[in-house]
């Protein structure tokens, strides 16, 4: 068989069923392969997109999200959607057309060591030298990206290569010597870990996107609820609890609520499950009490004692470890602590002027609005914390967003292929005219795929989260004006989809309503002040 013929054999036993991809003459024999297989090709307008929509995609199904580019230029612009994905550890595998096996390395049309480009933000990566080793690779591509921390996996596939006849025999199994990941919990350590809670005034518990990634979110549930110990949680465990569930004191960081991180500056001993503990959530606002015993629950252990030290550091998948605690955890005296933390939330005084919407008030109403099975995507800026701040998850209703590397214009293609991969669901996708302008062209994939998401542009005509920065630290505003944005609702009427601009707050929820009852994708474009604040 041709190797791109196996490739989709490949990926059929994979149970892969979408592709993200833009194709190039370095992967045109792979592209017939497709056009004859049943898997179906979603084809995006940039290739970072590709990774995008394919991230979407992934943290939507629970699948291995796949995308394909080709060589040279089209490689390179997969870099910052791969980076995206490694920080955020989101399960992919990424293929690229390479040039002839005979010319690498010596500059031709289109090469790029895409492999080399890629090694600090990535989980692995393979170039082919031999096509016989073909399925062995993919098979261990997609067991990498899914297993232990997830992550991206790149496959680099010379041009000769994918027109090699192979014999396809599929590999049963997978045996890689050094990657052998632990997900059970050490039960000395768990002992330890359960102890220390047991003698704990003031327990904390911090759940991070690990417990998202391990689907552990009933294991959190039934723990906190047994032990009766308060949990906050960083951007990436936004969803581990019910927003409004007794025990969720909300988000930490600098951008976090006060009273959950006054929490975290007062415990006496915080349980970190799947979080890095990264400096946007603890470091940089230097909440971290220094005597307070640490218990940091990672499956990779490279995380543990990165930040901060641990106490009683335990590798292991969130889910298995949380079950293995669960057992042995006895309910904790934590009335007083527990209404102490609630006794610092802050009562927000909101001020909006007069001729704009408020996007925190849009936020709730649509958070009113929604079903429990919807999937919200956020960009990042101000918008980013507009949502996460204001947005009820209850239910099962997912929030995606980019949070380890902050890439504006993640949330449109990631709105595509979370729609694409969950046809049946609703779709919201939310951003800033900053971030919009990034991606924007995503609009196009959006109608070729027939899919319908709700697409919420908050539009106060500059870059906000850097305005809101220069503001808080008195320097003067600089190159954050988007003085020349266009007409967005004639723009995107171009490509078809209905449109709606509101300029006042008696406006807000009569356009929601109509835009969640479309049967077809709809723009809402919402007039917003320049002096709003993400807090």
């Amino acid at each position: 068989m041709k190797l791109s013929d196996v490739m989709m054999r490949c990926l059929q036993e994979e149970h892969v069923d979408t592709v993200f991809g833009y194709p190039g003459a370095a992967v045109i024999d792979i592209y017939e392969s497709l056009r004859t297989s049943s898997i179906h090709h979603v084809l995006v307008r940039q290739e970072q997109a590709a990774v995008h929509a394919a991230s979407g995609y992934a943290r939507t199904t629970g699948k291995v999200g796949v995308c394909l580019a080709t060589s040279g230029p089209g490689a390179t612009n997969l870099i910052t959607g791969i980076a995206t994905a490694y920080m955020d550890s989101i399960p992919m595998v990424i293929f690229t057309g390479q040039v002839r096996s005979n010319l690498i390395g010596r500059d031709v049309f289109q090469e790029v060591d895409i492999t080399g480009a890629t090694e600090p933000f990535i989980k692995h990566s393979y170039l082919i030298k031999d096509p016989k080793e073909f399925p062995r690779i993919v098979k261990e591509a997609f067991y990498i990206a899914r297993t232990g921390r997830p992550g991206p996996v790149l496959i680099d596939i010379p041009m000769d290569y994918q027109v090699a006849q192979i014999e396809y025999h599929p590999p049963k199994e997978v045996h890689i010597r050094g990657y052998k990941p632990t997900v059970e919990g050490h039960m000395g350590q768990i002992k330890k870990a359960i102890k220390l809670l047991q003698n704990s005034k003031r327990p904390l518990v911090c759940a991070g996107g690990g417990v998202i990634l391990a689907d552990a979110a009933k294991e959190l549930m039934a723990f906190v609820e047994k032990a009766q110990i308060p949990m906050v949680h960083t951007l990436m465990g936004l969803g581990a609890l019910p927003t409004n569930h007794m025990y969720n004191e909300g988000m930490i960081g600098s951008h976090g609520f006060h009273h959950s991180n006054w929490a975290l500056k007062h415990a006496d001993t915080i349980l970190f499950i799947g979080a890095r503990i990264a400096d946007r959530a603890v470091a940089n606002v230097g909440i971290l009490d220094e005597n307070a015993n640490i218990i940091h629950i990672d499956v990779d252990p490279a995380e543990i004692g990165k930040i901060t030290s641990a106490t009683i550091p335990l590798v292991g998948d969130a889910k298995k470890v949380l079950g293995e605690m669960l057992p042995l955890i006895k309910p904790l005296e934590t009335k007083e602590w527990n209404e102490e933390i609630r006794a610092h939330k802050e009562q927000m005084i909101e001020e909006h002027p007069e001729n704009a919407v408020s996007p925190k008030l849009v936020i709730r109403k649509l958070s009113e609005l929604l079903d429990d099975e919807a999937i919200v995507a956020a960009d990042v800026g101000q918008n980013q914390f507009w949502t996460v701040r204001n947005m009820e998850l209850k239910g099962n209703r997912k929030l995606i967003c980019s949070g380890g590397f902050g890439t504006m214009g993640y949330s449109l293609p990631a709105a595509v292929g979370a729609a694409v991969g969950n046809k049946d669901k609703q779709v919201v996708t939310i951003m800033g005219d900053g971030s919009f302008q990034m991606s924007l062209f995503e609009l196009g994939t959006l109608i070729q795929e027939r899919v319908k998401p709700v697409i919420i542009l908050f539009n106060n005509s500059g870059l906000g989260m850097v305005r809101e920065l220069q503001r808080r630290v008195d320097l003067k505003e600089h190159g954050v004006a988007l003085n020349c944005n266009p007409d967005f609702i004639k723009l995107v009427s171009a490509y078809g989809i209905q449109t709606k601009r509101i300029a006042h707050g008696a406006e807000v929820e009569a356009a929601l309503q109509e835009a969640l009852c479309s049967d077809a994708p709809y723009f809402l474009e919402f007039i917003v002040s320049d002096k709003e604040s993400t807090l």
